[in-house]
This record gives structure tokens, sequence and C-alpha cells, in this order.
């Protein structure tokens, strides 16, 4: 297994060239909150134009790899998150994929639920950040490809803790969309930290797609352990700060949320553009409690 070259700049020469009978690229791992179904919502809001595009909480990139596809991102891409692993799997894909599909495959060979245990208590040993990166990136694509729902869950000491999933066959390696990923993300800058780095980053007449952890529905139906911290009023109330601060320096902002009183309070009344769309939410392990709930999708500009 070949080590990643360099985390710092991607790796040109293994993703410059794009076969005419390529997959398009889409999200390569499950992610609490993904934006594929409200992905026709938000693409009828993009501004007409705009320069580079940002996406603080990276998440699938759903959003991203629709522009990729659709040939609107002429001015480039930075992506980031607070979560170091998941920007670590993109930094993987983009620069050392054939490693990481090799691995890969080695653990849909060995797939099973005792496999899956030991796999998924790697975080639980001191040396685990000194596993080889692809290593780590395999991981993360397999527990999240065989845990139960497709969660990516951490408790607060950040260790994954999402049981398994008893799928017959799960889509543990897919080469050709990871191929395709490495070559969307050839030129992107990819950036682990939080989403107020945006600020010192955004230019006018960029582009900043924001879809942070929603805020709560009811006391009983948060989710945002994404990162082993929680993502609660405080950061909401940070977020819109940065929201409509780069509003005023001329940047565009999209931002999707629940539609609860506090995003009400922290939006409706001052972003330039805002709507509520009905989306289905499935991340409750109860079935009988998932179904469509209302979303905020907030502008800085006119839509």
């Amino acid at each position: 297994m070949s080590p990643a070259a360099s985390f710092a700049e991607p790796i040109g020469a293994m993703t410059q060239s794009l076969a005419i009978d390529a997959p398009p690229a889409r999200p390569f791992i499950k992610w609490a909150g993904g934006k594929g179904q409200l992905l026709p919502e938000l693409v009828r809001r993009l501004p007409q134009r705009f320069r580079r595009y940002h996406e603080p909480f990276v998440g699938g990139a759903a959003l991203f790899f629709h522009l990729y596809g659709t040939e609107r991102l002429h001015g480039g891409a930075v992506l980031s998150d607070y979560n170091s692993e998941l920007i670590l799997c993109y930094q993987i894909i983009r620069d050392d994929v054939e490693s990481l599909i090799d691995v890969l495959w080695v653990h849909e060979a060995n797939h099973s639920q005792e496999y899956f245990l030991e796999v998924r208590s790697w975080d639980r040993r001191p040396d685990f950040m000194q596993r080889h990166p692809v290593e780590r990136v395999a991981r993360t694509i397999f527990v999240n490809r065989t845990c139960y729902n497709g969660l990516y869950r951490l408790n607060r000491k950040g260790q994954f803790n999402a049981p398994f999933g008893h799928y017959k066959n799960p889509l543990i390696c897919d080469p050709d969309n990871l191929r395709a990923v490495s070559r969307a993300l050839t030129h992107v800058q990819l950036r682990n930290g939080d989403f107020a780095d945006v600020l010192t980053q955004a230019e006018p007449g960029d582009l900043v797609y924001f879809d942070p952890p929603y805020v709560p529905v009811s006391a009983t139906a948060s989710f945002t352990h994404y990162t082993g911290q929680t993502f609660g009023e405080e950061a909401q109330r940070r977020l819109a700060d940065v929201f409509f601060m780069l509003t005023e320096r001329g940047v565009q902002v999209m931002l999707s949320n629940s539609y609860t009183p506090l995003a009400r309070e922290l939006y409706v009344a001052k972003a330039a553009h805002h709507n509520i769309v009905l989306a289905s939410r499935k991340i409750n392990c109860d079935g009988l409690k998932r179904g469509h709930v209302e979303e905020l999708i907030a502008c800085s500009y006119e839509v």
C-alpha cells in the first residue's frame, strides 16, 4: 500500500484525465442531514453567477458534486469541516484513491458483525492516530457503510459508536464513484476547522453554502454529535452572525436549517430571501417517528 504523497496540495497526475464515459461523482459517505433529496430546492435558489464556492459544513457534499457535474465551479471550491476524520477522507480520495480502494476491498472481503466490531474499536486504542491515513479513511467508510442506518455518530470522547447494521449485501467498495470523486476534488482546497474560518477566505462575489447541524425540532430530536461535540444554540447564533457578516461584505450566502422558532428569529426577518420547504428526515431509529418536516432555506440575495 503506497502512502499518500501529500495532504497539502492535490496530486494532479492522478486525476487530470477525465474519461468520456466516467460516471458523475456523488457523495461517497452517508451523512445525517445529507442534501440529496433537498438538492432540487437548493439548486433553484443558487445565484446566477458566483466566483469561488465555499462549503464549511461539507458532510456528503451533495451540492458541491452537483455544481461540479454542471460545470459551475469555474472559480474553484473550498470544502471544510470541523470533523478532522471526514476531511481526511476527502484528502485521501483526492490524493491516493487507488490505495484506498485496495484497502476497502479487504474490508468488503472480511465483512461480518465480529469484524465490524473489531474495526470500530480501533479509535479506542492509543495508537489509532498513528495508523496510516489510508487505513483510517478506509475504516471510516467501512463502518459508515455497514453500521445501523448509515449513521455517523460519535460519543463525547470522539469515538464512533453506531451499532452494526444487518445488511445482506452492503456496498463497501465503490471504485467507480471513488475515482469520480477523486477527479472532482482535483483542484479543491480542503480544510479542517471552524465554520467561522470562512470569514478569512470568502471574498465579494463568492458563494458560501452553510448546512450546519440543524436546530432540534423538539427536546428529544437533537442529533448533532458528528464531531464528539454538540452544536447548540450558542453555535447557531454565532453562525447567524457569520452569515450576516459575509452578507455585509458582498458574499452570497445560502443556508439550510430546520424551521424552528430559533431559526425564524435568526434569519426570517433579516435574510434577503427565505423559503420553507418540506423534507423527509430518516435519522430517527424509530421508523414511526420519521416523516416530513419543515426546513428553512435562507439566502443573502434575492432569488
